[in-house]
């Protein structure tokens, strides 16, 4: 995975913290613990098949605002890995299970997890 190489953008709005999303070479806020791009990120959550994919798609659930998840995955890719992410999810687990059951119960999903 790639080295950082340029720092996200912070700034203050009404009060609080706003954070650009990071873009290509930068590192998400969320990775604070982790070397990877936004970019990488992307792709390693795209492939299935990438050895962290499901390790980086339940950080990405633990650590991020909700409406910055979907910045990087689908409701429907969420609900489809659900039996591998929720045992990685700890304290969060039960907002996302909240949040997909609802949108299957309105019809906005078709998988239950």
């Amino acid at each position: 995975m790639a080295v950082e190489t340029k720092p996200e953008t912070t700034r203050r709005v009404q009060g609080r913290r706003e954070t650009t999303p990071a873009e290509g070479d930068t590192r998400p806020y969320f990775f604070w613990d982790r070397r990877i791009t936004a970019a990488d990120l992307r792709e390693a959550i795209a492939d299935r098949s990438h050895p962290e994919h499901v390790d980086l798609l339940a950080h990405l659930l633990r650590e991020a605002r909700p409406d910055e998840v979907w910045e990087y995955v689908s409701p429907e890719q969420v609900a489809a890995e659900w039996p591998r992410l929720a045992p990685r999810l700890g304290r969060r687990r039960a907002f996302w299970e909240w949040l997909i059951e609802g949108w299957v119960r309105l019809g906005f999903l078709d998988r239950r997890p």
